[in-house]
């Protein structure tokens, strides 16, 4: 009893820890993996999350409630050191910590970033061989879970990886697995078809993080702002990506979150351009069997209601 009131006065406080690392068996690094394996385990158990929705894993601390959770879980699903570079060195060294990036089958694309601006880029197919662990010119795109092939792929090995954890649940994973990728095939042709008629269209993102989503719909910034929604740029380098995005004439500009709209203001006040909003890591998404579908929707019709209206 004094234990229950002690997490509700946690909880009221703030204070209470996002996972309780006695309860976890599948534990997840950000919620667009933990929406793949709440599909795979509908109403088998409820996979658990590390990092809070807002939480940037560019930039994560882990706190000592993180580490115990690590510690108890049955298995860890993250996708690799490309974007949970604070991970690497704890992980690497845990025999039920799986590295998604790098699974058989699995697409990836080179990292396109410039360090402001960024014209027309083109996509860049890689392989495993050659890539760093950061963001840089010519490491890995960390963002596979933008693409619905790959989120398949990542489907499949969890649904298999999981009869190990929950053998007395074989046939429903297998069903589970199975219901994902009916939902997740239907969603993927129903935002081809929206988005098919809009590849001309100019907009431009503020990361060069929806390179899946684009490669696999056909669609491309006209131009990537590299900017910090931390740090506000100075006068010159806003005047410069103004410029930018006067030349591109009637454009959306997509912004994120995190991004304050004083930025956003700051860049596209006067000019032909409308601001939609891109989330990829699915913030407002429901955790669920559905979840991946509402996060992938969302995106999907954030670019099309934005694109279409020019």
């Amino acid at each position: 009893m004094r234990l229950s009131l002690l997490v509700l006065l946690l909880c009221w406080l703030g204070l209470a820890p996002a996972v309780a690392a006695q309860d976890v068996r599948v534990l997840n690094t950000i919620k667009p993996l933990q929406q793949i394996a709440s599909a795979i385990l509908h109403d088998i158990d409820t996979p658990a999350l590390l990092m809070d929705p807002g939480a940037s894993p560019h930039s994560y601390a882990l706190r000592p409630s993180d580490r115990r959770a690590l510690a108890e879980a049955e298995r860890i699903y993250w996708v690799g050191p490309e974007l949970e570079l604070f991970l690497q060195d704890l992980l690497e060294r845990q025999d039920n910590a799986v590295d998604l990036l790098h699974l058989p089958n699995m697409t990836v694309r080179e990292q396109q970033q410039s360090h402001n601006f960024q014209h027309d880029p083109k996509p860049a197919h890689g392989k495993h061989e050659a890539h760093g662990h950061h963001h840089d010119h010519g490491s890995l795109d960390a963002h596979i879970w933008l693409s619905p092939d790959n989120a398949i792929t990542i489907a499949r090995y969890m649904s298999t990886d999981l009869a190990s954890l929950y053998p007395q649940h074989a046939d429903q994973l297998q069903a589970n697995l199975a219901a994902f990728e009916q939902r997740v095939s239907a969603l993927d042709e129903t935002l081809k078809a929206r988005l098919a008629p809009l590849q001309d269209k100019a907009y431009f993102v503020f990361h060069d993080g929806y390179g899946y989503f684009e490669d696999h719909y056909g669609i491309r910034p006209q131009g990537i702002f590299s900017l910090s929604h931390e740090v506000q740029p100075g006068a010159r380098h806003v005047n410069q990506l103004r410029q930018q995005l006067q030349a591109a004439g009637p454009s959306c500009v997509f912004t994120e979150p995190q991004f304050t709209p004083r930025l956003v203001n700051s860049l596209t006040q006067g000019l032909p351009v409308r601001v939609g909003t891109l989330d990829p890591l699915g913030a407002a998404a429901e955790i669920g069997p559905r979840g991946y579908e509402q996060m992938l929707g969302d995106i999907g019709n954030a670019l099309a209601e934005c694109l279409e209206a020019l």
